[in-house]
């Protein structure tokens, strides 16, 4: 058990312990892992850090005390909705991460539903590849979740089987740009019809692309149609902190409509210090996040954006391309963005195995469960990876049929 020390220790000394404190860590700075880092270079990191610290003790929720809050939250607020081709009417909340996003967006939708439709036990009905958050927010708020099988042959979202599952008590649909397992993008447009046809919810999760999708779009990539663009499109979720590349607790939950934020809002007066009203799930909010986000975007610009999704794509496109020319790998087709997945296609290399030496080679390896498979989320500080993993998984895999090793552990685990 761990005590609070009687007296205190100088910070000289507990820096030295921090830093020592990484020494297991994989490294993010070379690019060694799968997912959980969003980086671009060491000035973007240092905007984003005196940023945060410019604002590090400010409370995001006490507008009235804070009115520079307001300011630099609004900026960020207009500038995440124009990228998002949203209504006049449109508005959004600046929340900690796709999760509380998610979880507001399914709120609203419940309390909407409730009151609007007169719903009572709702359900929503997602694609299988939907973000498990969803059913950790259901879990939370009593909503059932039904979850359809996609297509095997693309990896997307099936709104015939979707129609099926849908009842009376049916308030929302989900679409994701694209979804975390295979990185390919639901047919946003077919699901956003079929809400409007049964007067549902439509929410779509662009937690990973909602900040690269627009900016590789200009890239001249085609890129399907995903955001308010779409008719039938409700609400979206979409992560600063990703692929915006602020300090992480930033994201979005946007809305079409600034009237339906009545559903969101908790608002409460039965007490002495009378009205309180949040938009969030939270109360204190950091006003370091907030500052990071407006300073990151105003950095970059779109010129800046567009810049890095070029280097991602790149990127993808050179780690795709080294993995399928390896005997016995396959990279599952189709994957958009910045996400995808590669297998084996030979019985005699497991790639299980092959996962587990990358991970002995120095790797932090995402894995699929279905199928068996190596998962990678990159982002543009894997650039300068990409030959180094091409020759440790080219390792990897003779050593495997050498040895004919078997994977000690299935795990698929991505959190």
């Amino acid at each position: 058990m761990t005590l609070l020390p009687q007296k205190g220790r100088p910070w000289s000394e507990l820096k030295a312990e921090l830093d020592a404190a990484k020494a297991d860590d994989f490294s993010w700075r070379q690019g060694r892992m799968a997912l959980y880092f969003y980086f671009l270079d060491d000035e973007v990191t240092r905007v984003a850090q005196e940023a945060y610290l410019t604002y590090w003790t400010e409370n995001a929720m006490g507008q009235r005390a804070f009115p520079s809050m307001k300011r630099l939250e609004g900026e960020v607020i207009s500038m995440a909705l124009a990228l998002h081709h949203a209504p006049k009417e449109a508005t959004a909340t600046f929340t900690s991460g796709g999760s509380e996003s998610i979880f507001l967006a399914l709120k609203t939708a419940r309390d909407w539903a409730r009151e609007t439709k007169g719903v009572e036990r709702p359900n929503i009905v997602i694609p299988r590849t939907g973000h498990p958050t969803f059913d950790r927010a259901a879990q939370h708020l009593g909503v059932e979740v039904r979850r359809v099988p996609t297509s095997r042959n693309d990896f997307r979202a099936d709104p015939r089987e979707m129609a099926k599952r849908i009842d009376g008590r049916t308030i929302m649909l989900l679409g994701s740009a694209p979804n975390y397992p295979f990185g390919v993008f639901d047919p946003i447009r077919e699901i956003a019809a079929l809400a409007q046809q049964h007067g549902l919810w439509m929410h779509v999760d662009a937690c990973v692309g909602g900040f690269l999708a627009p900016f590789v779009r200009k890239l001249g990539r085609e890129i399907p149609d995903f955001d308010f663009a779409v008719p039938g499109v409700t609400s979206i979720s979409a992560d600063l902190h990703k692929y915006a590349y602020t300090a992480k607790g930033a994201s979005m939950m946007m809305l079409r409509d600034a009237a339906l934020l009545k559903w969101q809002t908790f608002n409460f007066s039965d007490w002495e210090r009378g009205a309180y009203v949040n938009s969030t799930a939270q109360g204190t909010r950091p006003g370091g996040a907030v500052a990071a986000a407006w300073a990151v975007m105003n950095f970059l610009g779109e010129e800046g954006y567009v810049h890095w999704a070029g280097v991602l794509m790149d990127t993808v496109d050179r780690m795709a391309a080294g993995i399928a020319a390896i005997p016995g790998l396959e990279v599952l087709e189709p994957h958009e963005l910045c996400i995808f997945v590669y297998r084996s296609n030979d019985p005699a290399l497991d790639i299980g195995a092959v996962a587990e030496g990358l991970t002995q080679r120095g790797w932090f390896v995402g894995r699929q469960a279905e199928p068996p498979g190596i998962h990678l989320h990159l982002n543009p500080a894997h650039s300068i990876a990409v030959d180094d993993y091409l020759s440790d998984l080219r390792d990897a895999v003779t050593e495997v049929r050498k040895t004919g090793a078997r994977a000690l552990e299935a795990s698929g685990r991505t959190y």
